[in-house]
């Protein structure tokens, strides 16, 4: 039997958004779809591979859509920040499941529910070998959870983003819509800023360029891409200097 490649990456970060957890539901956590990505975090970290994860809240609340509908903007993003935490101690619960000890770190103090964020606690969990769970966002309103993973992953010296999506990669149109579109395999940071593509928002874009850390962007529906794209293998499109 051949041995297992090594993988790519040492530490990484991975991105999930809240709907992720919520399957074909339309609110809320399925918690079949949080143990299948439990399973899959498990396997790469079974690899030897350090893994943090930040996680929105768009199943529970999205603060932009709110605001919208006239609440204060900065009261509604703190109420998703919320919304990200029970998403955070789910996901928890699901990896502790498949016996992988996992932390809960929030940029908003709770300590009945999880450690406050501090940053070499943080990277020391990563060595111990436990998944940390990145909770409430930047802990400040008016930035997206697509900017705190940037941030995390900056802090915590991630080799790459890993963002899960619904489709296989960047496309220079919404595939869903438009069957036509055509799927980029490379595309630079400043591609992505110029043609408005619906990556991560352009403050998380940014913020990864001036730093050159990648982001890979693949479908997490597809069982096991997350162990290909730590394995190297071309599962979706990169973002790159």
């Amino acid at each position: 039997m051949p041995s297992p490649a090594a993988p790519a990456y040492k530490r990484v970060l991975l991105k999930l958004s809240g709907e992720a957890l919520m399957g074909e539901q339309t609110y809320g956590i399925d918690p079949a779809v949080a143990t299948q990505i439990a399973r899959e975090i498990g396997e790469i970290q079974a690899m030897g591979v350090q893994t943090a994860v930040v996680i929105g809240g768009g199943n529970i609340f999205r603060g932009v859509a709110a605001s919208a509908r006239g609440m204060d903007r900065a009261t509604a993003d703190y109420m998703g920040m919320l919304a990200t935490v029970i998403n955070a101690l789910a996901l928890q619960d699901a990896l502790e499941q498949q016996g992988v000890v996992t932390r809960v770190v929030t940029a908003i103090e709770m300590r009945a529910v999880a450690e406050p964020f501090i940053r070499r606690r943080a990277i020391r969990h990563l060595e111990k070998g436990r998944v940390v769970v990145f909770g409430a966002g930047t802990g400040n309103p008016y930035f997206s959870t697509d900017t705190a993973a940037a941030l995390r992953a900056m802090e915590i010296k991630a080799e790459v983003i890993l963002k899960a999506t619904k489709v296989d990669g960047i496309y220079d149109a919404d595939p869903m819509i438009k069957p036509g579109a055509t799927r980029f395999d490379r595309i630079s940071y400043l591609q992505v800023l110029e043609q408005g593509l619906a990556v991560m928002d352009a403050t998380a874009i940014s913020l990864c360029m001036d730093n050159r850390l990648p982001i890979m962007v693949f479908n997490l529906r597809t069982p096991g891409n997350i162990k290909r794209a730590i394995s190297g293998e071309p599962v979706g499109s990169l973002v790159t200097a």
